[in-house]
């Protein structure tokens, strides 16, 4: 039986970047009330990063959307269980390694199957190994690597003990999980243990999850074309080819994007409004952590250059974007020096941008505790008097 293909609903460039906008939590009234846990459900995925500059990226993220919520409530929400003991959210592989909602725990079944079936990055286990690894979960409760008996030997940050070795492939097995970070390491618990009852089993099959991710993707993102959806779990195209059509998304064309596109049923209905946020967003942020998207929506190239050689930088180390009005309208790279917010290298898109990259700039050093800022570069020297200015 052939179904008739639903007509494709047309938007504009601009429409679609509201939709974008308002899908990732950047245009409207924020939700204060869900806090942090909701931000995190409503974007299906929080990506981590050792990098901490500002702070680490899982802060900046409700950051951007919530305001100067404190960094040890946003740890708190997180990690700290529930009052039935039950954790809020696990680590795991989806985008990168992210920050997920506990309830979707099953719907990475295929990933853990997957995982049982590849080569395990040519480290090789003495026999024995992920026996004792769990006997000793099994027996002493949540652990660290080093609580195990080392996470590295004597050699390069990648030489991983024995111990660090088994207890990640009993991560990505889904025999253990992380549901926490101490001390930014992770803390390993049995899953039977950690994982709520309801949601521990692992019958859900490929298609199952595979529809269920896309359809969060989609919702998380508004509107995307295939790649974009398919990212952001990091599913193959063939992935999202199968489930596509079941997922509930519906097919639209959006204008100068030249791809076919999918778009969450429910942000179309309604034209999206509000205020919009003005801040500084973590290269990892889901709203830019695509390079071909952010390009696509907002005509801003922007590349992470904190593992480009130095002399080859343009932005620097760490350099923000700057959403104010629904647009990127510069970049920041900041340090910190004491109690000073330091924006090493600021990047401006013309005089019009000064006003709000002041105010990114000042609302991130309160966050922090910094209570100044100093400007050391501007792309645009002419400019910087009037950013010191808008500054003070």
């Amino acid at each position: 039986m052939t179904t008739t293909p639903r007509p494709a609903t047309e938007l504009t460039a601009d429409e679609a970047r509201r939709i974008a906008l308002r899908a990732q939590g950047f245009l409207g009234a924020p939700d204060r009330s869900a806090g942090v846990r909701g931000v995190l459900r409503h974007l299906g995925a929080v990506q981590l990063d050792t990098i901490s500059v500002l702070a680490r990226s899982h802060e900046l993220i409700p950051y951007a959307r919530l305001g100067a919520v404190g960094r040890r409530t946003v740890e708190d929400a997180y990690w700290t269980p529930g009052t039935s003991g039950a954790p809020h959210a696990f680590e795991y592989w989806s985008h990168a390694a992210c920050i997920l909602p506990v309830e979707e725990w099953p719907h990475f079944a295929f990933r853990r199957r997957a995982y049982r079936t590849r080569p395990h990055w040519h480290h090789d286990l003495p026999d024995g190994a992920y026996e004792q690894v769990i006997k000793q979960l099994h027996a002493e409760g949540p652990l660290t690597a080093t609580e195990l008996g080392g996470a590295k030997n004597k050699g390069e940050w990648w030489d991983w003990s024995a111990a660090k070795v088994a207890v990640e492939r009993a991560l990505m097995y889904g025999e253990v999980v992380c549901t926490q970070r101490r001390s930014w390491k992770r803390v390993y618990d049995l899953a039977e243990r950690a994982v709520p009852a309801e949601l521990l089993h692992d019958d859900l099959d490929d298609r199952e999850c595979l529809r269920r991710l896309v359809r969060l993707a989609g919702q998380s993102l508004g509107v995307g074309t295939r790649s974009d959806i398919a990212d952001y779990h990091r599913l193959k195209n063939e992935q999202f080819d199968a489930v596509v059509e079941d997922s509930g998304l519906v097919p639209v064309t959006v204008e100068g994007w030249g791809k076919p596109a999918w778009a969450d049923p429910a942000a179309l209905e309604t034209v999206p409004r509000g205020r919009h946020r003005t801040t500084l967003l973590s290269p990892f942020d889901s709203l830019i952590w695509e390079r071909a998207r952010t390009e696509r929506i907002f005509g801003f190239t922007h590349r992470l250059e904190a593992y480009v050689p130095k002399p080859k930088r343009v932005h620097g180390y760490f350099a923000m974007p700057v959403l104010a009005g629904g647009h990127l309208v510069g970049r920041v790279d900041p340090a910190r020096d004491g109690s000073t917010l330091v924006a090493k290298q600021v990047s401006l898109d013309g005089p019009k941008a000064v006003p709000a990259v002041a105010q990114a700039l000042r609302e991130a050093a309160q966050w922090v505790g910094c209570d100044t800022v100093r400007i050391e570069r501007v792309d645009l020297p002419g400019l910087k008097p009037a950013l010191v200015t808008a500054l003070d």
